[in-house]
């Protein structure tokens, strides 16, 4: 069965303005292209007519850049939703909690999800988890997520590639499959 049979859903996480913004989430994000593959997946499921779901973070922090006072909780123009399309707001890591989003994906009869978005550790990651919890057949796309350097405990810094590639390597066949764009065209 190829996966356009499993009628999979695509969550569009947080591809928000906001995160244009490098500097502020701490600098040298990875893979600058991420937003245009999200464009590009959009617009592969449009034309299959399979279900987009959009999701976008409202920090409850009025001096975030995804605040909803702030330019940048806006959608980032390479993935604005168009009529019919949910736009689901979360507060938190997970597009699970405090949202609708497992009703309506259960009440759609949805069972297959490929995950796309911003940041790779934090909410793609959590989201990702969640959706492998909940027993959906999960995929993650490696080139439509990005994130930014991370400072540790201990001060040092670590290189935005190197968080993205772990947070990856932690999810791929435990909580999802993790494929590139192409690799995912290929399944379809």
């Amino acid at each position: 069965m190829t996966l356009i049979e499993k009628q999979p859903a695509l969550l569009v996480v947080d591809v928000q303005k906001g995160f244009e913004d490098e500097a502020y989430w701490g600098g040298n994000r990875n893979n600058p292209n991420a937003e245009v593959v999200c464009g590009q997946l959009i617009s592969v499921w449009r034309e299959h007519n399979l279900p987009v779901y959009h999701i976008r973070h409202s920090s409850p922090e009025p001096k975030s850049r995804l605040h909803p006072n702030h330019s940048g909780f806006a959608f980032n123009e390479h993935a604005l939703p168009i009529e019919g399309e949910p736009v689901i707001t979360k507060q938190v890591n997970s597009a699970f909690i405090g949202t609708d989003l497992k009703q309506q994906l259960d009440t759609q009869g949805i069972t297959t999800l490929v995950i796309i978005g911003l940041t790779t550790n934090h909410c793609i990651s959590t989201t990702t988890r969640m959706a492998g919890n909940y027993g959906f057949e999960t995929y993650l796309v490696s080139d439509a997520t990005a994130t930014f350097d991370r400072k540790g405990i201990n001060g040092q810094i670590f290189d935005a590639e190197l968080i993205h590639q772990t947070a990856l390597a932690s999810l791929n066949e435990e909580f999802a499959t993790v494929l590139s764009y192409n690799q995912l065209m290929q399944t379809l």
